[in-house]
């Protein structure tokens, strides 16, 4: 019997560090500020890029920014940055950190990213693939003798700021992070490598979509996600007023 860690109700998937942050991050310290267990990972280290000195740097930013965030773990995959295609072992890696700490509901991101990295599009099939591949059984063998582990709800984040339609999927909600706003910005800037003064215009971007989305639902500010299933209400007062 393999020895586990603590499992973890909710993980979260990016292509390279900073991507969780900016996509959902609001979404995850509210999470933990509400007492859940809550994961990063990482598909890539994002290197290489132009102002950072090397894969050190960026993985203690990471770290960094997890801190802010309050989530309980945060591990990077050695899959490539730039190189990044969903293929079988990409699958099965992802796969087994599932197996390992047993989410409830997994969220990656949600389509392609025109103009911008086409990591993001890979690590969705990637994220996509594992969920499914965690729960198969009679595999033991390509997943490190790993226990099956079915993954409850998957959902997605956008990560595009250029594009004003919303991606598919079977229903859209909004989170309501106007406590943790600042919390989130934070925790971007602890990316110092990837927003250097000359792009304090992504903060400006970020912030104006969350309170966009947020006063779409009458939240300060909110973050837009997308259920994998049709959402089901059983108390429709409780949930609209």
């Amino acid at each position: 019997m393999n020895n586990l860690p603590e499992p973890l109700d909710v993980i979260a998937v990016g292509a390279h560090p900073d991507d969780v942050e900016i996509g959902c991050g609001g979404t995850v310290a509210t999470l933990v500020s509400q007492g859940y267990r809550v994961g990063i990972i990482d598909l890539t280290d994002g290197e290489p890029t132009p102002l950072s000195p090397g894969p050190e740097t960026r993985l203690e930013e990471a770290r960094q920014a997890a801190e802010i965030l309050g989530v309980h773990v945060r591990e990077t995959l050695e899959l490539p940055n730039r190189r990044l295609f969903d293929c079988f072992e990409a699958r099965v890696e992802l796969a087994k950190v599932f197996r390992r700490y047993r989410p409830k509901i997994v969220i990656g991101i949600a389509d392609k990213t025109p103009m911008a990295s086409p990591d993001h599009w890979q690590a969705m099939q990637i994220t996509d693939a594992a969920v499914f591949y965690s729960r198969l059984t009679k595999w033991d063998d390509q997943f490190d003798n790993l226990p099956v582990h079915t993954v409850t709800r998957q959902l997605w984040y956008p990560l595009s700021f250029k594009n004003l339609t919303f991606p598919e999927g079977a229903g859209h909600f909004v989170t309501d992070i106007s406590q943790v706003l600042e919390k989130k910005l934070e925790a971007i800037r602890a990316y110092k490598t990837q927003f250097p003064p000359g792009k304090e215009h992504v903060f400006r971007m970020v912030e104006g979509q969350n309170r966009h989305i947020g006063a779409s639902a009458g939240f300060d500010a909110g973050e837009l996600l997308i259920s994998s299933t049709s959402i089901g209400v059983r108390d429709l007062m409780k949930v609209l007023l």
